[in-house]
């Protein structure tokens, strides 16, 4: 290490700093919404079962997706036991993973300061940190794609070991399918292919060991469909590949409608401070009029265009979520690391965008302390002053340093303080967001409270985290006279609702008594911008405080 430059080690010591809060205070929080409910609950249901084969959630089937992301949440859980903290460690080695692999991927196309660049910009995203602690099989469909890109670069750059790096392409391909299905082989084999028409290379095609690497997919995926069709049938695979797959591209099935420029702002969001070099970056491209037929940059080419095919693909699906374009900033990333190491030469496109990036972060520091200062307002959160405080710091001296051309310094201190932002976020601010979140508090008193009789769920405030605290399946009402029938049923009833909703309703019901109340804060910029009293949820039953029926 001595023999690195200063620079690049001081890049790699920011990069372990970086990644520390993705381990930090794992089980403090509870399970964040349904995506994350999914991947805690149905490994355990297959553990205690015995069933690996065939997924659920609820008490019922679960097939829209493959099931290698519940078999690794399984494999932490037989490890660690079940808990949130094992279910998270599961995701954060996933997120750890990608960030590795992108460090490859900057190293291979550029350098080794590009790569420790690359993964410091995905590594200190607090975007980022938020999907490693809640959704699974995205991070863990990006880490395979990233791995099928960064084996396609190495199998590029070094052809004596051609076959290995493919075989392992082949593999990651395969874990992907398993993992979120055939958009891992799709989205790649399309970037490549564009790849190499556009670089002339399509005779290349006959070294790609086509049939060998369908022999490695196939003996990876087939295993699973082939006992899925022995024990259920056709009919659950065709509602994963052809109902949930093809259905979601192609029709409006759910959600609000997301025009084709959905993703731009995604990107820019997602991947911030950072995505402002990624803009500099397409603008130089652009600005320099770059060409198919210039050898010296091909593998930088095959970044763009891996960024471009997964944001274009999934802009003309007719459903968008922000997520379904993680497995694109394994090539975002790289690229920002390829402007960041190449700052000497790109002097004033780095200084702009790094005094834009420090004036942007010192304006949300300031933004931050404002609308969380405890006198004025009713979001009142642990550790978010501090965050604001280090980050109006952090940008106002990574602004001055770019005065003085000091530009590596200036990129390091809005790292670091981005990290330091982490830090306070992991071990303050999430264990205090507590306070907002009804289902696992809720979900303790009805355990303390309830028979195995009782009927417990909720009405229209999707809460499917209680099926993991309840370990019981739970109702799931969003219509009235649902509601009314539990409570009309004889049954100790127990629901999770919000205090509107219960006024609406409390007159229909026979009988009610609200057992606890939480204040809920939705995560969103106009909720947080309106700076109003919270709502509140309530646990309503049929049976009062003084009840115990247990």
């Amino acid at each position: 290490m001595n023999s690195l430059p200063l620079s690049t080690r001081a890049l790699l010591v920011v990069c372990f700093l970086a990644a520390a809060p993705y381990f930090l205070g794992l089980g403090a929080s509870s399970l964040w919404d349904s995506n994350e409910a999914f991947y805690a609950e149905t490994p355990r249901v297959m553990i205690e079962s015995g069933d690996y084969l065939s997924p659920s959630f609820n008490g019922n089937p679960r097939f829209n997706k493959p099931p290698l992301s519940y078999w690794i949440v399984a494999s932490f859980y037989h490890l660690f036991g079940v808990s949130e903290a094992a279910e998270r460690l599961a995701i954060a080695m996933g997120a750890i993973a990608l960030i590795a692999s992108i460090f490859v991927i900057g190293k291979t196309v550029y350098t080794v300061e590009a790569g420790l660049f690359a993964a410091m910009a995905l590594a200190a995203s607090p975007r980022f940190l938020m999907f490693s602690r809640r959704i699974m099989i995205d991070v863990y469909l990006a880490l395979f794609m990233s791995l099928t890109l960064m084996f396609f670069l190495l199998a590029e750059k070094h052809p004596q070991r051609r076959r290995v790096y493919l075989a392992l392409m082949y593999a990651s391909a395969g874990l992907g399918v398993m993992t979120k299905g055939p958009v891992a082989i799709l989205l790649p084999a399309l970037a490549f292919l564009i790849y190499l028409a556009a670089f002339k290379k399509l005779s290349r095609l006959r070294e790609m060991m086509l049939p060998l690497g369908a022999l490695i997919v196939a003996l990876i995926v087939l295993p699973w469909y082939v006992a899925v069709y022995k024990t259920h049938g056709w009919g659950y695979i065709e509602s994963f590949i052809i109902r949930d797959n093809l259905s979601r591209f192609a029709e409006p099935t759910w959600g609000p409608r997301r025009g084709v420029f959905f993703y731009l702002p995604v990107i820019i969001g997602d991947l911030f401070p950072w995505s402002i070099f990624f803009i500099a970056s397409a603008w130089l491209t652009i600005k320099q009029k770059f060409r198919p037929d210039d050898e010296s940059r091909p593998q930088g080419a095959l970044l763009g265009i891996w960024a471009a095919v997964i944001v274009i693909f999934f802009s003309l699906s007719r459903n968008k979520e922000d997520l379904y374009i993680l497995p694109a900033y394994a090539a975002v990333s790289a690229i920002i690391g390829g402007l960041l190491a190449r700052r000497i030469e790109r002097r004033r496109l780095v200084q702009t965008a790094t005094a834009i990036l420090a004036a942007l972060i010192a304006i949300i520091g300031a933004a931050i302390i404002y609308l969380f200062n405890p006198s004025s307002s009713p979001l009142r959160l642990a550790g978010a002053i501090a965050v604001g405080a280090v980050l109006s710091a952090g940008g106002v001296t990574a602004l001055a340093l770019t005065v003085f051309k000091k530009d590596f310094a200036a990129v390091a201190t809005t790292a670091i303080s981005m990290i330091v932002a982490n830090y306070f976020f992991a071990l303050a601010a999430l264990p205090d967001f507590e306070k907002f979140k009804p289902a696992r508090q809720f979900s303790e008193i009805i355990k303390s409270r309830a028979g195995g009789d009782a009927l417990a769920g909720y009405y229209k405030l999707a809460s499917p985290s209680m099926a993991f605290y309840l370990r019981r399946p739970v109702f799931e009402y969003y219509r009235e006279e649902e509601l009314i029938a539990a409570f009309a049923s004889g049954k100790d009833v127990y629901c999770l609702m919000t205090e509107e909703d219960y006024f609406r309703v409390k007159a229909a019901l026979p009988e009610s008594y609200v057992l606890a109340t939480c204040p809920l804060f939705q995560v969103k910029l106009k909720s947080i911008f309106e700076r109003k009293e919270l709502p509140q949820a309530v646990l309503v039953s049929n049976r009062d405080s003084s009840s115990d029926r247990k």
